[in-house]
């Protein structure tokens, strides 16, 4: 009897847990309201530089976020004064679970696990519950030339974005910052896995430009701007990104048919 109540429990557990999960993908993809976005700074190198850096940090660096967020969903008939309201929380001091080095499926869904309960732990944000959290670790640009990859969750709407601690890098910083969030709404990634050009037609901007090289612009989920079927360079800020129509239609901007 105590065997089958501990299962019944389990499964109940279960199906809150999937319940809560399936309630946050619908509320933060209805657009009826602000999305609720706190970035939650962390020093990724425990540099002094890093450390300089995040204490400049305010609501206005990420305002070219909420701008970009603005302008390009009106382009889709989404007219929200603030689809994407970003607020700033208090520096943590611990580094969130490194990311796994393998693609193997058990390991990364135990990191994913693993780093829902850590953001859960170090949430230390005082105001109205964010619908998504967005941990952004800065480093010395003058030690880390590369970054790992950052990530964007889409059970738990957590981000994990490695970041520049330099304000010349900020616009970089911002387009990461929307690429990972729009990833915990549910975009797809545009890109080839294989060499990072964006695909086409899905990763280009203006796919049905002629001649199609080069493009001016990047779509946000493919993150660079295709100069020639083998180059492209990420652009310097959000000012060179639009969203394309796949990406809408994913975070459900539009409907898919009317694409």
């Amino acid at each position: 009897m105590f065997k089958k109540i501990r299962v019944t429990v389990l499964l109940l557990i279960l199906v809150i847990v999937a319940l809560n999960s399936w309630l946050d993908r619908v509320r933060s993809r209805n657009w009826e309201h602000s999305l609720r976005v706190v970035v939650y700074p962390i020093n990724g190198d425990h540099s002094k530089i890093a450390e300089r850096y995040i204490q400049t940090l305010d609501k206005t660096t990420f305002s070219p976020i909420e701008q970009f967020f603005q302008h390009e969903s009106r382009r889709y008939g989404i007219h929200l004064r603030n689809p994407v309201d970003i607020r700033l929380a208090p520096p943590i001091a611990v580094l969130p679970p490194p990311l796994p080095r393998n693609n193997n499926i058990l390991t990364i869904m135990l990191w994913s696990l693993n780093m829902r309960y850590w953001a859960f732990r170090r949430d230390n944000y005082s105001g109205p519950t964010p619908e998504v959290r967005m941990f952004v670790q800065y480093f010395n640009p003058a030690q880390h030339q590369r970054l790992a990859h950052s990530v964007g969750l889409e059970k738990g709407l957590i981000g994990v974005v490695q970041a520049f601690a330099s304000n010349k890098m900020t616009g970089k910083n911002n387009i990461v910052i929307s690429h990972e969030l729009l990833h915990t709404v549910g975009a797809t990634d545009k890109y080839d896995l294989q060499n990072n050009q964006p695909r086409y037609p899905d990763g280009f901007a203006a796919p049905e430009q002629r001649p199609l090289y080069p493009q001016r612009l990047a779509e946000i989920m493919a993150g660079r701007i295709p100069l020639t079927p083998t180059r492209a360079i990420m652009p310097k800020g959000l000012q060179q990104v639009v969203v394309g129509p796949l990406t809408a239609a994913e975070i459900n901007w539009t409907h898919p048919t009317t694409q």
